[in-house]
């Protein structure tokens, strides 16, 4: 049965208290510019240091962090994160080990936190109990990669409880026709994937993200953080003018790969990313 807020055109946010997510996104539309999403892959290249660059991040600037859960069959990732998971998980990172990490965090920051991952571990773990525990954690949201959100009415243990923000997909390739059902099934923001394939960094942007954009904003008052691709302060600044967050990934992982065995690691990160934040929060929409 659908749900009837979605009949309605209700979003069923309304009917869940402001919490830490939504009140970043709020916070930067209401000085007309987009939030910078910082991705990195839990445990890599352990769990310890992963608090550092977290916190490394927050001290950068970024709004809200996106926490990679290591998956051995990563395949919506391209190589740089492939790569990632398997130090994570060669290094004993488990979704236990990232929930622990989730509260370390919690206990000293306010940063938004969105869970990255697929359903497998999710599942193994136990859909209704990662619900409950990632929020009790401190985790605002959860994007489950390989879950289309029209599943879930027919898988009873696929359940979706309000403990977490639901963030939906959308890609280059999603049919017109599907945005409404997408944009109704989303909570927190809606991530546009800018291009086809797998996670990367790339020279250039894709085409089009601009119209997309708009064509996405036609269906929701969600904020929409655009992914995929984006590896530099100019790019970062090109996006930020059109979409209402900026999500940069392999960059930023590319770099834990390359120095993840020297002491001053969050240092690294930190100047690293302070110039993707400065340049995303200095675009005006």
């Amino acid at each position: 049965m659908p749900h009837l807020a979605g009949l309605f055109g209700i979003s069923r946010m309304s009917s869940l208290p402001p919490h830490r997510l939504d009140a970043a996104f709020a916070a930067r539309k209401a000085e007309g510019r987009a939030a910078f999403v910082a991705y990195l892959c839990a445990g890599d290249p352990d769990l310890p240091r992963t608090l550092g660059i977290m916190k490394a991040l927050e001290a950068a600037g970024a709004d809200v962090i996106e926490l990679g859960v290591p998956f051995s069959d990563p395949m919506a990732d391209g190589i740089v994160n492939q790569m990632a998971a398997h130090r994570a998980l060669e290094a004993g990172a488990s979704l236990p080990g990232v929930l622990e990490l989730v509260r370390d965090f919690r206990a000293g920051s306010e940063l938004p936190i969105v869970l990255f991952t697929y359903l497998n571990p999710v599942y193994a773990y136990g859909f209704e109990r990662f619900h409950h525990d990632a929020a009790a954690a401190g985790a605002d949201g959860v994007l489950l990669l390989d879950l289309p959100p029209d599943e879930s009415p027919h898988n009873p243990e696929l359940h979706e409880l309000p403990d977490l923000r639901h963030i939906r997909l959308i890609a280059p390739t999603t049919p017109a026709a599907r945005l409404p059902e997408l944009a109704r099934a989303a909570e927190g923001f809606l991530y546009y994937v800018s291009r086809e394939g797998v996670t990367g960094a790339q020279t250039t942007l894709a085409e089009g993200i601009e119209a997309n954009v708009a064509a996405i904003r036609e269906q929701t008052d969600l904020p929409i953080a655009v992914g995929f691709g984006i590896s530099t302060p100019e790019q970062a600044a090109e996006v930020a003018r059109a979409a209402d967050g900026v999500v940069v990934g392999s960059a930023i992982v590319r770099q834990i790969a390359q120095h993840g065995a020297e002491a001053d690691l969050p240092a690294r990160i930190e100047a690293f990313v302070r110039p993707l934040v400065e340049a995303t929060h200095a675009a005006r929409r």
